[in-house]
């Protein structure tokens, strides 16, 4: 005998179609978990298929104009408001998909079936209705992740009093912005955090042209400004274990709480050092231990990068291996040691590597590696940063970053022959900070005239008609140099004011 006919309409109720198969059955279960409503109408319920169809165009339109209107300012995505209005929506539309999947199933009458096939088909639509939840539970819990990744990388120092975020003006009327990149050494043969890298990122904000300073840790004597409890220590400039050497500003504040007055403001002094050296005002910093640096770089796959000659690694000689010349994809282990070793070179040309290490993460890591790295980025960054950029300003600098990695980045460090580091010219220094600043902001035609590096908190880097003079922030360093020690050279910087801030893309072949 055949199947039994279609059964007629009578008081309202759906026609339904000829009896499905239990393959067939299944096939538009499945069907209707992509595409709402297509099972309702198999069975006959065409006003439920119509109006769940309906409904599933007016969430894609939707869907659609928010990521358009989102592609133009992505960083509202890490607003916490954001942030929580997804997971909320994950979970609606997660418990929504299940039920969804449940009442196709049920619409398409599996009872019609032989009792081998309710079981069957029974068993299939329950792991399609726990599958379709999957992708929303993944993304509500990696917002989750993220937004508490962001908790504890920018929780606020104790003591300290963030500056509030105007979404109107978030950058307070400056045209640059000048962040401390630091890469901190709290390995287990050290007492505290010595701060082995520093660099200062000066951006600015309308273009994205970005230049690098590079600031070596053996960098004597540095001094303080007036603001700065440490300028009533060292008036003569920074002199602390009989040397002085910049990557120990940091140590010193923290161990000695009674002179910083307070906790945790070793960020704070290098901050005001750094600032006070370069003639700029250091906004925000950042830092990363560099062991767990090693760990992020793996997150993402590696970084591709050209070393320019054979660099040993491991102990003083380099027993522990060799990254070969050429252009090579480094692993995170391969990425830390390429920056740090000093073996058959100096400190200077660490430096250097670190500096292309820098520009290949902002050129190579882009938001589809971190999406698909995400939560070994998250794993990774938890307890490898420090920062004390204000949460409600990342919404802000997502844009700006964006623009930096398709500017022009330039660089430019103290060392020798440039800047001899015993015994500092300050004023060079500074002339030298200006006039990189000048030529980064004139290559896409930002000024016309002279511009001052120097800001104050809240104020812009202000430009000049040429021959004017710009207030700055802070006095200059005093003309007065430090004594040198007996048997150091002499006082004067080796070399004349002969060197530009290069591009990145020249010094590592980017």
């Amino acid at each position: 005998m055949g199947p039994p006919p279609a059964a007629a309409p009578r008081g309202g109720q759906p026609r339904f179609g000829t009896p499905l198969t239990t393959a067939s059955l299944i096939g538009w279960t499945a069907l209707s978990a992509v595409l709402p409503g297509a099972a309702h109408l198999r069975a006959g319920n065409r006003r439920t298929g119509i109006a769940l169809l309906a409904t599933f165009g007016v969430v894609l339109v939707a869907l659609v104009v928010l990521v358009l209107r989102l592609k133009d300012n992505a960083g509202v995505a890490l607003r916490g408001s954001t942030m929580t209005a997804v997971m909320a929506g994950a979970a609606v539309c997660a418990l929504a998909w299940f039920a969804l999947v449940l009442l196709s199933f049920v619409a398409l009458r599996p009872q019609r079936l032989t009792q081998m096939g309710q079981v069957v088909s029974g068993v299939v639509a329950g792991v399609l209705c726990v599958a379709v939840m999957a992708p929303f539970a993944f993304t509500a819990n990696t917002i989750r992740t993220a937004s508490q990744l962001l908790d504890d990388v920018m929780a606020p120092v104790e003591g300290s009093t963030p500056v509030p975020v105007r979404a109107e003006d978030p950058w307070n009327g400056r045209t640059r912005v000048n962040f401390l990149l630091i890469g901190g050494d709290a390995a287990g043969n050290r007492v505290g955090v010595r701060t082995d890298s520093m660099t200062v990122a000066s951006v600015n904000i309308a273009t994205g042209n970005t230049v690098l300073f590079s600031l070596p840790r053996n960098l004597q004597y540095v001094r303080f400004p007036t603001t700065s409890p440490l300028r009533k220590v060292f008036p003569n400039g920074f002199d602390a274990e009989g040397q002085g050497l910049l990557n120990s500003v940091w140590y010193y504040a923290d161990n000695n709480p009674q002179v910083m007055g307070g906790k945790n403001r070793g960020a704070q002094a290098l901050k005001d050092a750094i600032g006070y050296t370069l003639g700029l005002h250091i906004d925000y910093y950042a830092m990363v231990d560099m062991y767990g640096f090693a760990a992020l770089i793996d997150a993402v796959g590696g970084l591709k990068i050209r070393v320019e000659k054979d660099v040993k690694w491991g102990g003083h000689f380099g027993t522990a291996g060799t990254i070969k010349a050429g252009y090579r994809t480094l692993n995170g282990e391969e990425v830390l040691w390429y920056g740090r070793s000093r073996v058959d070179s100096d400190d200077f040309s660490r430096m250097a590597r670190q500096r292309c290490v820098i520009g290949a993460l902002a050129q190579q890591v882009t938001p589809a590696t971190v999406l698909a790295n995400f939560n070994k980025i998250a794993s990774a960054a938890r307890h490898l940063f420090r920062t004390d950029i204000p949460r409600d300003l990342l919404e802000h600098l997502v844009p700006l970053g964006m623009k930096v990695r398709s500017a022009k980045i330039t660089s430019l460090q103290f060392v020798p022959p440039l800047i001899y580091t015993g015994n500092p010219d300050w004023a060079k220094i500074r002339r030298l900070t200006k006039d990189a600043i000048r030529e980064s902001m004139s290559d896409r035609g930002a000024v016309a005239a002279t511009a001052s590096p120097m800001t104050s908190a809240g104020s812009a880097a202000s430009a000049a008609p040429s021959g004017s003079h710009s207030p700055s922030a802070s006095p200059s360093p005093s003309a007065s140099r430090t004594p040198v020690v007996a048997g150091a050279s002499p006082r004067t910087t080796p070399t004349p004011n002969d060197k530009a801030a290069k591009s990145l893309s020249d010094l590592c072949g980017f």
